[in-house]
């Protein structure tokens, strides 16, 4: 992947998150998946837009993205594919607290090589990855302020190491499960932090947080970005049970179901891995 390629899907990005915040500002209504999760004409008017640039600017890639699997499309897909989830967060498109993300993301050989999250309401947009593929060790990860269609501000981010005083974790108070609890037990915590959508696997590449368990159902769609531009800032994601490095699968004849994660964890820093207990 080339600068000009990386400039194209960050761009691509702010061109949704624009038609998202369109519809944000005024009122519209909300229909329920047959799971029951909530979405409203945003998620598809977003997935159109992103859709038709990636069938311009990479015409030979295959696209995974959640409404359309929705719908009942799931291409056939090779070792190269985008994964797109045009609205992360749509609970809190509705809360109207402005923390919500376009993701898109680039996978290659079972890994996210390239992420973009674009937070519109926010102004904010994180961005990571390889230029060149599974590898090639030239991940940089990136944050930036949205102006117009263009990108102010921007700067390198890298995960942080953990301070002395204790962690930044994020994990709600009010909904702690006990499985969590007793994940993060060990360690010396300093404080508990909550943000919507896949903003949370970027405050821990932007350092603003440690460690974030995700022992709850997700989707691939939901996190593929988000983990690249972790992977980019020197973090890890890794299954919860065993610690190995999560991997990004799309079955020969794959339904919407066969792309539900396992429980994971994201950490800024790997030595962080072995004083936490395992969880399935």
């Amino acid at each position: 992947m080339t600068q000009d390629q990386i400039t194209f899907l960050n761009r691509l990005a702010i061109r949704a998150g624009e038609e998202i915040l369109k519809i944000y500002a005024e009122p519209f209504d909300v229909e329920n998946k047959a799971d029951g999760s909530p979405v409203t004409k945003a998620d598809a008017a977003a997935e159109a837009i992103i859709l038709a640039g990636l069938a311009e600017g990479f015409p030979q890639v295959p696209v995974v993205a959640e409404e359309a699997v929705e719908a009942g499309h799931l291409p056939a897909v090779g070792d190269r594919y985008f994964l797109v989830d045009p609205l992360d967060g749509t609970k809190e498109f509705l809360k109207k607290n402005g923390e919500f993300t376009v993701n898109i993301a680039l996978i290659d050989k079972g890994q996210p090589v390239f992420g973009v999250v674009s937070a519109p309401a926010l102004g904010e947009i994180f961005w990571g990855g390889s230029l060149e593929g599974v590898g090639d060790g030239a991940g940089q990860a990136f944050s930036g302020r949205i102006d117009g269609s263009d990108i102010a501000d921007v700067r390198a981010i890298t995960v942080r190491t953990p301070p002395a005083e204790g962690l930044s974790v994020l994990a709600s108070r009010s909904h702690m499960s006990e499985e969590t609890a007793e994940l993060i037990g060990p360690l010396k915590v300093a404080e508990q932090l909550s943000v919507g959508s896949s903003l949370k696997l970027c405050w821990v590449a932007a350092g603003r947080a440690d460690l974030y368990p995700r022992l709850a159902p997700t989707m691939q769609w939901d996190i593929a970005a988000g983990d690249a531009v972790v992977r980019a800032a020197g973090g890890a994601v890794v299954l919860a049970a065993t610690h190995e490095d999560f991997v990004y699968r799309v079955p020969k004849g794959a339904r919407k179901d066969d792309l539900r994660n396992p429980h994971f964890i994201a950490v800024g820093a790997r030595e962080l891995l072995p004083e936490l207990t395992s969880a399935a």
